[in-house]
């Protein structure tokens, strides 16, 4: 099983029905899709800039994002099944359906180590690979990304969350971070190409 991380800023761009439409056809029963909160989640964090309000509740806004450019998601590809709680994706991927997990469950009613901006979606994605004991993890952002740089300089140019490289350590997957116009790599790697897979 693998888990695909579709950037936020993906939702409006013109590329988006092409992944869409790329996991629904080669993803069935086996790709978990973990949608960013893009443009949504900019706004909780304006709010919370004018407003002052606290982590916990900027972190439950930013969860509701996730889940709203989720629903998008698979209002624009109906082949995609969306998955509730994590417990419904073994479910999904069983019926040969590619799966939308939609993160309400990491709503919080009290601060803990994950309610702060420092864990965004990428590393919420990273976690959910980690508990389905995934395959491979694979986030896509729609900006240009650099293959030399590694996790580290990625997170300190705010491509990735400063904090993604520890989180990364030890994990019992590759971890693919690829630009909008990757697709045809994507496909590649659905399709098990050798030189793709690492």
């Amino acid at each position: 099983m693998w888990v695909v991380k579709l950037g936020g800023s993906l939702s409006t761009d013109p590329a988006l029905p092409q992944w869409l439409d790329l996991l629904a056809q080669l993803g069935g029963g086996r790709v978990t899709i973990v949608g960013g909160g893009g443009r949504l989640a900019d706004e909780v964090r304006r709010a919370q800039s004018l407003w002052q309000f606290d982590d916990l509740a900027g972190h439950n806004m930013a969860v509701l994002a996730m889940a709203q450019t989720g629903y998008q998601f698979q209002a624009m590809n109906p082949r995609l099944q969306l998955a509730v709680r994590k417990a419904d994706i073994a479910n999904v991927l069983h019926k040969g359906r590619a799966a939308i997990w939609l993160p309400f469950e990491l709503q919080r009613d009290a601060p803990d180590t994950r309610t702060n901006w420092g864990a965004s979606s990428d590393t919420i994605a990273l976690d959910l690979a980690r508990e389905l004991n995934a395959e491979r993890l694979v986030v896509v952002k729609s900006c240009e990304i650099d293959a030399s740089q590694s996790l580290s300089e990625l997170g300190a140019t705010g491509v990735l969350d400063e904090n993604f490289e520890d989180r990364a350590q030890g994990a019992a997957f590759p971890i693919e971070i690829m630009d909008r116009s990757e697709l045809p790599r994507m496909r590649a790697l659905l399709l098990g190409e050798p030189r793709y897979l690492s």
